[in-house]
């Protein structure tokens, strides 16, 4: 009863709003395990009520005899192919149950074991069905084809997985983005939630980022292209989704090597339940009726179905909201996790610094939007972080800047330029008249990067710039502190003064700043070896390393960088922290649902066991009891695709 990740007919349906992930569903008839499952259940109905009702053999006959055929040729066909391998498939145990009562006058017993085994493979091949649906139906978002934008600046129109790093594309009002790309020319609003979850249209204009399959808006955009087709963000989404819905939980493993020694276990005990009563003088008909009951109920299929249904259907949910769990065994293991090392830069914080304070200083003569206006004129040509946020600062009050000219910049130090006739440099706090020394330090105290402006040689202001904590960042803190147990711990290669702050305000006590890569790596060991099982949550470079040797690492997806992308064991897309102790929650409860399907398969497969032996237990009972425990299972492990599961792990509920 295996079932894998493969594509199936789909119906399209109606994105709600522009830049919405279309809703992609199996059609249950379009799965061959739904067709086959439903002719067996119809030849099956269709028999019954001529036996029962005392019709010819021949008639109710034929029709059960093709029940079989249709509801058993499927998994008799595998169970036969896996013998050929010398493995011992439930599947065929079940075909040769059926046939075994078929064969002892128990005609309509056979089929009904027959219809429920092929109805509960059919549950289960929807449920992977199901789970391949959010997945492929990002696959809507990317177009097939992108106007790429020659040399000589002819349009042509190509087939997206032609476009190359370099090429240049024109993206119409209205068009989807074809490629990962930057923007050269033009300005627009994208709606980018599909990938990112902003609600909000982002405003793009030369040299901001761009995603494929994101919708543009009213204003034309040349891109140049900076991933293949097949690295961009979606194609990523789409493969690392994939591959984590076909690897196995170490449960799952384990069960599976289990399987097939209690699979030859319970040939053995079958043949022991006929030959025992047989050599006591028991009945061919009654020993044999017995043995195959014994077989039904005893076979595995609702233990092998246990663990699956829950952690794919936790993946398939948790890929709909933006967070890629690379396989099975992530989301197995995110659920132990009882530590948590948190980065800062584009983790706690939103990753790009702003402006927070403009300080002119006694007498410069400058207000703060003369001061900012400068500033923000020196630093345009500049593509340093820090000049960004101060142009950015400036755009925001509105402010009009002058042309700069004699623009020079010197790593470290900041940048010179001359800006209605005035030099105004804008760099490091190196020089400073006394009163500016408290202003400074005021500053650093509040966790904040002092910039200093520099106008005809005199100190004319400085500049506050901080990294924002990201809106839900104490919140997030706070349910990871209540799902561990523990507070998480701030792992940050800033100074401490700042990292002390930022950490107040987000609620952690356990600060390590000013931290190298390999003491992150040091410190997530030291956590590893008092017996922690610790998940750390990163972005950049100096992330990776940590991520590596973590019990289970997360990257935020929109700032990361590729290392850390790669190394880590699970993406948030959409870079929301708060999805991060959402995933956890939502993995404890599939490890909780795992746990209670082993739990049902095992009071089944006991309980109708030992009625089997100790009484007398008919045969269409323990079909039904057997089959529905193995039904009730795979539904049990559906619940997790819902909609509300997610909700309610967001909640900060994992039960």
């Amino acid at each position: 009863m295996t079932s894998t990740l493969t594509p199936q007919p789909v119906e399209r349906t109606t994105p709600e709003r522009p830049g919405a992930v279309a809703r992609r569903r199996t059609r249950v008839l379009a799965l061959p395990e739904a067709r086959w499952a439903a002719a067996a259940t119809a030849l099956f109905l269709l028999a019954l009520p001529l036996q029962l009702t005392g019709a010819p053999a021949w008639t109710w006959g034929a029709l059960y005899a093709l029940s079989y055929v249709t509801g058993g040729w499927e998994p008799g066909w595998e169970g036969l192919k896996a013998l050929k391998d010398r493995t011992l498939d439930v599947d065929l145990l079940m075909v040769v149950a059926a046939l075994g009562a078929a064969a002892i006058g128990q005609v309509m017993d056979g089929a009904l074991l027959i219809v429920i085994f092929a109805t509960s493979g059919a549950l289960e091949a929807l449920a992977t069905a199901r789970t391949a649906d959010s997945v492929r139906g990002l696959l809507d978002l990317a177009p097939a084809t992108a106007t790429r934008l020659s040399p000589a600046g002819e349009e042509q129109a190509v087939a997206v997985e032609e476009l190359e790093v370099g090429d240049l594309v024109l993206v119409r009002p209205g068009e989807r983005v074809g490629a990962d790309g930057r923007v050269l020319d033009g300005a627009s609003e994208v709606d980018q939630a599909t990938i990112t979850g902003e609600p909000l249209p982002v405003a793009k204009e030369p040299g901001d980022e761009v995603f494929a399959g994101t919708l543009n808006g009213t204003g034309a955009l040349r891109i140049r292209v900076e991933r293949d087709a097949s690295d961009s963000v979606i194609a990523r989404i789409v493969r690392m989704v994939q591959e984590a819905s076909e690897t196995k939980a170490p449960t799952q493993l384990f069960i599976e090597k289990v399987e097939q020694r209690y699979s030859l276990g319970m040939v053995a005990a079958t043949l022991a339940v006929f030959l025992v009563p047989l050599a006591f003088g028991a009945q061919l008909t009654d020993a044999l009726l017995r043995a195959m009951t014994f077989m039904i109920v005893a076979s595995p299929c609702a233990v092998v179905l246990a663990t699956m249904p829950p952690l794919l259907s936790a993946i398939a949910n948790a890929g709909r909201h933006g967070v890629l769990v690379k396989s099975a065994v992530v989301m197995e293991r995110l659920g132990q996790v009882d530590a948590v090392a948190l980065d800062k830069t584009g983790t706690l914080t939103e990753g790009s610094p702003r402006v927070t304070d403009v300080r002119p200083l006694p007498g410069s003569g400058l207000g703060e939007r003369e001061l900012l206006t400068l500033a923000a004129a020196a630093e345009r040509p500049s593509e340093h972080p820090l000049a960004r946020a101060v142009v950015d600062a400036a755009r925001e009050r509105g402010l009009e800047l002058p042309d700069a000219h004699d623009f020079t910049s010197a790593p470290g130090v900041g940048v010179t330029a001359v800006v209605g006739g005035r030099t105004v440099e804008v760099g490091a706090p190196a020089r400073l008249a006394d009163d500016a020394v408290a202003a400074v330090a005021e500053l650093e105290e509040s966790g904040r990067t002092a910039v200093l402006v520099v106008v005809d040689g005199t100190p004319a202001g400085l500049l506050g710039i901080a990294d924002r904590l990201r809106p839900d960042a104490a919140a997030t803190v706070a349910s990871l502190a209540r799902l561990t147990g523990t507070a998480p711990v701030l792992l940050t290669g800033d100074n401490p003064r700042a990292a002390a702050h930022l950490a107040t305000e987000a609620g952690i006590d356990d600060v390590r700043a000013g931290l190298l890569p390999q003491d992150k790596l040091a410190a997530v060991r030291e956590m590893e070896s008092a017996g922690r099982k610790v998940l750390v949550v990163g972005d950049g470079v100096n992330d990776a390393p940590a991520l590596a040797a973590a019990h289970t690492g997360i990257a935020m997806g929109r700032a990361g960088s590729d290392l850390a992308l790669e190394t880590a064991d699970a993406v948030i897309v959409r870079d929301e922290l708060a999805a991060v102790p959402a995933t956890v929650a939502l993995s404890r409860r599939a490890r909780r649902l795992v746990v209670q399907n082993l739990v049902i398969a095992g009071v089944f497969i006991t309980g109708l066991v030992v009625w089997d032996l100790a009484g007398d237990l008919p045969l269409p009972l323990g079909v039904a009891g057997h089959e529905g425990s193995t039904v009730l299972v795979g539904l049990n492990g559906l619940r997790l695709l819902r909609e509300g599961a997610w909700q309610r792990a967001a909640a900060g509920g994992d039960r």
